[in-house]
């Protein structure tokens, strides 16, 4: 598992992209699904590196500041759209 972190990490994240468009633009709910997917694979990493802190300590650190970021970015969002 370790040799493939980076792998499942970089498909994750390609998975929730390819959502995102395709549910925003082309308006397929295949695109949820792409998306969760791409969530899944992402929080199997991070939830792996949390269990193993001392080894990725520098990547967990950054994981919780780009957690902390979105959840600010979509807090201020929702409340712009009310």
């Amino acid at each position: 598992m370790k040799k493939y972190l980076k792998e499942i990490e970089i498909s994750g994240v390609i998975l929730m992209f390819i959502g995102c468009i395709m549910h925003r633009f082309l308006s397929l709910t295949t695109g949820i699904w792409a998306c969760s997917i791409g969530i899944l694979l992402w929080l199997l990493v991070v939830i792996y590196k949390a269990f193993h802190w001392k080894e990725y300590q520098r990547d967990n650190r950054m994981n919780i500041v780009v957690m902390l970021c979105l959840i600010a970015l979509l807090w201020f969002l929702i409340i712009r759209m009310r």
